[in-house]
């Protein structure tokens, strides 16, 4: 007979691994080696009885202690207790929980997870959409929205049964909700819980359903309902509205409703995150000269000396002129602004003489010779005339 490996090195954990790390070591082992993923390999159906004898001794704190101290010795002669391979009882409620949340996909449905399923349970969310403008985004704003709600069918009183009669228990799975299957596998006979498939989970059956609602117990009704929309919220972002979503399952609250927010693009402001990016036309003389001008910004124009000397593509930082921020009202991004200077098109014939007297001022042409000479007559026949005898 082969000499049984060390419990921590089949599942591949250390001696103080927590519950935790076990079970999920163990998960991993039983998958990779479980018979119906290995069909017929009878090394990989040793190593999955392996493993689950080895999570059968950790994962029980006074099996373990044992283990510790004694090693396998501890589990000979029957110690281990009946039933089981190897002297070990997989019978037990936690071993039950754990073939069922494991291997759940391959018999069907985990026995934990389907308990759960006839509980009270928050119904599904609903989805809207609504358009705002960038100045609304920034500022916030509420809006109104037309949309279809489950309500409850006042005709049966949210039963699905026709007036005057009631709801029966399902006979199926007497009112449990839920059905047992058994199978049988090399641990012998497993049993699944699912839940009902006459009943939904619900436990019972309308033999005589509502006219009105189908029996449902519900009916779609057009509602306004007012949405909030915050400041400084960003395109494709969605505000939450509690309990306006579909109605609960088996008595549970009703979901949410999520309005997924579209905002419009601003001709001139560009965002990103919490700041805000433009550009301003300038004149030559502004960008030259110095000048003061109003700056649009969300909050209207904004007073901004310009500096003499500025060059296009110059950009200045506004500081608090962004856009809020969503977690904390007191912060807001900046603005950016870049100077952008424009050449005039069209000039009119004193503007381009002023222009030339400018290129020379600047040395970047020579003065005309011909506007000299004419320059020099005009005073000669001014002040250099004959004298009279």
């Amino acid at each position: 007979m082969a000499e049984k490996r060390d419990y921590y090195e089949v599942l591949g954990v250390a001696k103080n691994a927590s519950e935790a790390d076990i079970k999920k070591a163990y998960r991993k082992v039983a998958k990779k080696y479980h018979p119906d993923m290995n069909p017929g390999d009878k090394v990989a159906e040793e190593k999955f009885k392996e493993a689950a004898e080895a999570y059968e001794v950790l994962s029980d704190p006074e099996k373990k202690a044992k283990y510790d101290q004694f090693g396998h010795a501890a589990f000979e002669q029957g110690a281990g207790g009946p039933g089981g391979f190897g002297g070990f009882d997989f019978t037990g409620g936690d071993m039950g929980d754990i073939f069922g949340d494991i291997f759940g996909d391959f018999f069907g449905g985990g026995g934990r997870s389907n308990a759960r399923r006839n509980g009270p349970r928050q119904g599904p969310n609903l989805r809207a959409a609504v358009r705002i403008t960038f100045d609304e985004a920034i500022r916030g704003v509420d809006k109104e929205l037309d949309i279809a709600l489950k309500d409850e069918c006042k005709t049966c009183g949210g039963s699905g049964a026709k007036p005057g009669t009631s709801p029966e228990t399902c006979p199926k799975c007497g009112g449990r909700g839920q059905v047992v299957y058994t199978q049988q596998s090399m641990f012998g006979t497993i049993q699944n819980v699912q839940q009902c498939p006459e009943c939904n989970g619900s436990g019972q059956v309308i033999k005589q359903k509502c006219s009105d609602c189908s029996g449902t117990g519900y009916i779609k009704v057009r509602k306004k309902v007012k949405v909030s929309i915050p400041a400084g919220i960003d395109n494709g972002q969605s505000v939450r509205i509690r309990e306006k979503g579909e109605p609960g399952i088996n008595g549970g609250p009703r979901g949410d409703l999520l309005v997924n927010v579209q905002v419009s693009r601003h001709p001139k402001f560009q965002r990103q995150e919490y700041d805000i990016f433009s550009t301003e036309p300038i004149s030559f003389s502004q960008a030259a000269l110095g000048a003061t001008i109003n700056i649009d910004t969300v909050d209207g124009p904004y007073s901004y000396t310009i500096k003499p000397g500025t060059q296009t593509d110059t950009r200045i930082r506004l500081k608090n002129k962004g856009v809020p921020s969503l977690r904390n009202k007191n912060l807001r991004g900046n603005h950016f602004v870049t100077f952008v200077v424009q050449v005039p098109e069209h000039l009119t014939a004193a503007q381009k003489e002023a222009l030339r007297n400018f290129q020379v001022a600047m040395g970047e042409i020579e003065e005309d010779p011909s506007k000299n000479e004419s320059e020099k007559s005009e005073k000669k026949g001014f002040f250099g005339g004959k004298k009279k005898k």
